[in-house]
């Protein structure tokens, strides 16, 4: 029989002290909350004690003769009141918001639902069904990490099943597991590009929606979280929660940062037709934004909920998370998705939200690198640029810009200037610089950037919605032939536009960010919303060794561009500056002017980029027009010499004055410049 006591408030979730266990939970308006103690299989019910009530609503018990490993859960009873957003039903069993493990799999079944149909109320027991909490102790991270400045950042977005699952130099056991990403041969892959950052798409414990798991399918991607503290138990090889933290120990010892991508603006609980699984059943209408005097869930995400960042306990959990993440697993970052919703208070955005102070005053989170995906759903939710410093910021306009401009538009030139420049537009208003930008062409969220030259139409059919699914307008091409072809000229000029968007990304300033996949020409068939496609529609496909491989393109990019300064420079250069010097000429070196820069037919345009201290230039030349360009070289106290290019590389070994630069091609040049041997 095990012995309980009152136990304490602090800290929440449970925390073991000698031969005991104090379990704490937050939910101030419950009239009683126990705690269910359960077998070891996490199906049988074996203790349910009542927890005692202390000021501010948080609920404790401690239980002598407990250990490490036990599984438990929260049951609450109270308010069921729709009027004023109350649902609390004592037949569901609740996780632990601060759980630190789970136990066993989620089921989807009526029983998870709070009522059926909404306002009825539901008294079905889901312990069964459920995913329990576990009492696991994890030691404090210890290794070196690599601290790698934002100046020197090349950041790689990638899926943790994906990247590896199947990659045949990987054993079997490891693939699509956190281990398989720190396996020597994917580790090897990421340093023989360059790539210093590893961009991790959700991994938070989360389940796949009902509609989904009804037709077949699975939340691949992840962004649906049912809790902010767990690692998702499919990517562990043996089950074991420390396995995150060698990852991270091993990517580190090569010097490659980790970053996760956080959702911290929705959860898995979805609308009132949700099911209650843990938030909901604890205090509803304090962790979720709620209608006035209802139970209807403002929806800034199109998820179906939005976390209440305002409530003050819904903060602390975010806060304790993102700690914890730091502390225990020794993440580097994190890439908080939709995080306008994290500055949204009653009256919209907000810059200087709490959320935001408190980040900036914490002393192990504010070290740490910040990324806003800067838009939601909501009423004035696009914010690209409004965050504070020193957040950085997913630029979409710069994604958009390049491709417009790749794909012929009109009326590029300026908007392109700027993207290229950094974009002082978005983000000099508020005293940040060209590195607060993220620069991307694509990402896990669209069409990878072989799909981007293959299709003019996005093909989603898979996902089971009629094709109704994901962005329209992708500004995106097909080379003459829609998908998959055997044609060689096509397949050429495919892969020499997917070498123009990746010159004109490393040659731009701000920080870069390539997809994982990139680099070997990955497709998704035209799926440009592939989040419930876990099989190879998703998966990188690592057989294909042939010309259309780009890991030796990226990475001669990345070493050109950590050779100047200027892509260091963490202000941007104007006309005053003495360090660096920015120009824009047209196709005969003369300045660009205003007729210039808004000719409508004008397709080409030449930046050189003057570092004055080490008296080195840069040249970009881009042609996105279908026809070859006479062009003057600017004249310089050095002769041009060719670094790379989207054409064949071995067709111009003499530099000229006067060049012909084909249709559709980007070239970059440089004066005292002493990097390795040029490689296209």
């Amino acid at each position: 029989m095990l012995i309980s006591g009152k136990g304490n408030s602090s800290p929440l979730g449970a925390s073991q002290s000698g031969n005991s266990v104090n379990f704490a939970v937050y939910a101030p308006q419950a009239a009683h909350v126990s705690l269910c103690l359960f077998d070891d299989s996490g199906f049988a019910e074996t203790e349910r004690l009542a927890m005692h009530l202390h000021e501010g609503g948080v609920w404790s018990v401690c239980v002598d003769g407990l250990h490490e490993g036990c599984i438990y859960g929260f049951r609450v009873n109270g308010n069921y009141d729709l009027s004023s957003g109350q649902l609390h039903n004592e037949h569901k069993l609740l996780l632990d918001p601060y759980a630190k493990d789970l136990q066993g799999h989620f089921y989807w079944s009526e029983r998870h639902f709070c009522h059926l149909p909404v306002g009825h109320f539901n008294n079905a027991d889901n312990a069964f069904d459920m995913t329990k909490s576990k009492l696991t102790l994890l030691e404090k991270y210890q290794g070196e990490r690599p601290n790698v400045k934002w100046s020197e950042t090349v950041i790689y977005e990638c899926h943790v099943k994906g990247a590896t699952k199947l990659n045949n130099k990987i054993p079997e056991a490891l693939r699509g597991k956190f281990l398989g990403l720190a396996h020597e041969h994917f580790i090897r892959h990421l340093k023989s590009m360059g790539i210093n950052a590893i961009e991790l798409l959700p991994v938070h414990s989360f389940i796949s929606e009902q509609f989904l798991t009804a037709k077949g399918l699975k939340n691949y991607w992840g962004y649906n979280t049912l809790n902010f503290f767990t690692p998702h138990k499919e990517y562990l090889v043996d089950g074991n929660i420390d396995e995150f933290q060698q990852m991270v120990g091993l990517l580190h010892k090569a010097g490659i940062e980790v970053i996760i991508d956080v959702v911290f603006n929705h959860t898995a609980e979805a609308g009132l037709e949700g099911p209650t699984l843990s938030f909901k059943g604890l205090n509803n209408s304090g962790y979720y934004r709620l209608l006035a005097d209802s139970c209807d869930y403002i929806n800034d995400t199109g998820c179906g909920n939005t976390v209440n960042i305002d409530d003050p306990y819904t903060l602390k959990l975010i806060l304790d998370s993102l700690r914890y993440w730091v502390e225990y697993y020794g993440v580097d970052g994190f890439r908080f998705d939709l995080a306008s919703i994290l500055g949204r208070g009653i009256k919209g955005f907000n810059k200087g939200h709490t959320f935001f102070q408190a980040i900036h005053q914490d002393p192990i989170i504010s070290q740490c690198k910040l990324i806003a995906e800067p838009w939601d759903i909501g009423p004035g939710g696009y914010q690209l640029g409004a965050f504070p410093a020193p957040w950085r910021e997913w630029n979409d306009k710069y994604r958009d810009t390049i491709r417009q401009f790749w794909q012929a538009k009109q009326h590029i030139l300026p908007e392109l200037a700027k993207r290229i420049h950094g974009s002082n537009d978005l983000f000099e208003h508020n005293l940040r610089g060209p590195l607060n930008s993220i620069n991307f062409i694509t990402s896990h969220d669209g069409f990878t950037l072989k799909d981007w030259v293959s299709y003019a139409n996005k093909n989603n059919l898979a996902n089971g919605e009629n094709n109704q699914d994901g962005h329209n307008d992708n500004h995106s091409f097909n080379c003459g032939i829609e998908g998959k072809t055997q044609d060689v000229d096509v397949n050429a000029l495919r892969l020499k536009q997917q070498k123009n968007a990746l010159i004109t990304l490393f040659m731009s300033c701000g920080v870069p960010m390539i997809a994982a996949g990139t680099e070997l020409c990955h497709s998704q068939k035209g799926n440009n919303n592939a989040y419930c496609q876990d099989n190879d529609i998703s998966w990188l496909n690592w057989e294909e060794q042939n010309s259309h491989d780009l890991r030796k393109f990226i990475a001669r990019l990345i070493e050109i561009r950590r050779c100047f300064a200027i892509f260091k420079h963490p202000f941007f250069v104007h006309q005053e500056d003495s360090d660096f010097s920015v120009h824009w000429f047209d196709e005969h070196s003369q300045p660009m002017d205003t007729i210039k820069w808004h000719d409508p037919t004008s397709q080409f345009l030449m930046c050189r980029l003057d570092d004055n201290n080490n008296k080195t230039s840069l040249l970009l030349l881009l042609n996105a027009g279908e026809v070859t360009i006479n062009v003057s070289l600017p004249k310089a106290t050095q002769k041009w010499q060719l670094q790379i290019t989207s054409e064949p590389f071995d067709k111009f070994n003499q530099i000229d004055q006067v060049l012909d630069i084909s249709a559709q091609s980007s070239w970059v040049f440089s004066t005292n410049f002493e990097g390795n041997d040029n490689e296209s």
